[in-house]
């Protein structure tokens, strides 16, 4: 019976969430794009089973907005160019096996010239497709007619009814990668205050190093994020919460990084040092403190970065800056205690002097000071590329900002008045 219960809150829970996924979402707004594809295909096109149009469709909408512009073009493109070799193949000679060994070539060759990139291959498909099936000229021509109407249709679909924006999820992944990051962080200082065996400190070092197989998962949720928010109508600023997930990664895979470095300092320290503890019972335990503190800014840094709303992000600002604040202290005991540990014994002091940069760089990756600039220069670098790219697109936007404002006021005078 208890069984029974927990299956059925499971599956409960995943329909509540289904609609989030992106798989989910794919697979709904692509039937229903092939579906309006079809029935606008069936009323214009002279074939009793105009299924190009709807294939076209499922080709060109995409998770994202940004991506079905930037990928229906290449298809769309590819389609096309595959319908018109094929048009001219059916006019000439029927299917064999050597017209297709013939089309085939001909179609890549035509996928390279049209510059149809990774879809290079569906010329040469669409161009099987349509000489199996067709047999005279204007059957070819209605092909081509319903793979226009599926892109159309396609377009349309996603500027209509904008994709979902997958903000979300993206800063879900990384608070999630930040807490596995503290993880390992609270292990590797339990560690450092014990009497840990070399193998067992290869281990965390291994860890470490797999983080950055979670680090590649956590940037493909990201990317899907960042195309989510280019040219979608429910986002405003999207350049800037682009910049501040995309700035908050690379931050968090930068501590992954340090993290890594410092296990394997320690991994080296332990074989160096072994049956002998690492450090001294205080310098072990005061490592074990720094880096729970550091595991801690961690999370608050990432719910920094993911938090939308401004009264949220002050307040993880606020606790974000007094655990890094708490954490300089710790990292100055430890300093003054690897100092005197080196003055009475000076074996592995490059040891001792790497653990202490390396907690260092951490700390500073995360400091607020440093986000703020590494933020402005973002900004300032993509602003400058797209003025660079589309002087006139972005003259024109800069023009009808600076007339909002005047609109605005002229407006509020004449109803004070």
């Amino acid at each position: 019976m208890l069984d029974v219960r927990e299956r059925s809150a499971a599956l409960v829970r995943s329909l509540k969430t289904a609609h989030r996924d992106p798989v989910v979402v794919q697979a709904f707004r692509s039937a229903a794009a092939a579906s309006i594809a079809y029935v606008i295909a069936v009323r214009l096109s002279p074939e009793p089973a105009p299924l190009t149009a709807p294939l076209t469709a499922l080709l060109v909408v995409q998770v994202t907005l940004y991506a079905t512009l930037k990928m229906s073009i290449r298809r769309v493109n590819a389609v096309v160019a595959g319908v018109l070799v094929a048009i001219v193949f059916s006019s000439v000679v029927g299917l064999s096996w050597w017209s297709l060994a013939l089309i085939i070539v001909a179609a890549l060759g035509v996928g390279h010239l049209v510059r149809a990139h990774e879809f290079t291959a569906e010329v040469a498909i669409s161009a099987m497709l349509v000489l199996g099936v067709t047999a005279h000229g204007a059957l070819a021509w209605a092909r081509v007619v319903e793979t226009l109407i599926g892109a159309i249709v396609g377009l349309a679909f996603n500027l209509v009814l904008a994709p979902p924006v997958w903000v979300e999820q993206a800063g879900a992944s990384i608070e999630d990668l930040a807490r596995r990051l503290r993880q390992l962080m609270l292990r590797v200082g339990e560690e450092a205050a014990d009497n840990t065996p070399f193998l067992q400190a290869a281990a965390r070092l291994h860890e470490a190093r797999d983080l950055d197989h979670d680090i590649s998962e956590v940037d493909e949720d990201l990317r899907q994020a960042e195309d989510s928010l280019r040219f979608n109508p429910r986002v405003r600023e999207g350049l800037l919460h682009r910049v501040v997930l995309r700035t908050g990664l690379d931050t968090l895979e930068i501590c992954t990084v340090v993290l890594r470095v410092l296990a394997r300092t320690l991994t080296d320290l332990a074989k160096e040092r072994e049956p002998e503890p690492l450090f001294p019972a205080e310098t072990g335990g005061t490592v074990q403190q720094l880096l729970s503190e550091i595991g801690d800014a961690v999370v608050s840094f990432a719910v920094l970065v993911t938090t939308s709303a401004s009264e949220n992000a002050e307040s993880a600002e606020e606790r974000l800056t007094a655990e890094l604040r708490q954490a300089a202290v710790t990292r100055d005991r430890l300093a003054h205690l690897l100092l005197a540990q080196v003055q009475r014994d000076a074996r592995q002091w490059q040891l001792h002097g790497a653990v202490l940069t390396e907690v260092n760089r951490i700390i500073d990756e995360m400091d607020t000071e440093h986000r703020s600039r590494r933020l402005l220069e973002e900004l300032d670098r993509h602003t400058r590329e797209q003025r660079e790219r589309l002087p006139r697109l972005t003259g024109l936007r800069d023009r009808l900002r600076r007339g909002r404002p005047a609109r605005r006021r002229g407006a509020a005078g004449r109803r004070s008045a």
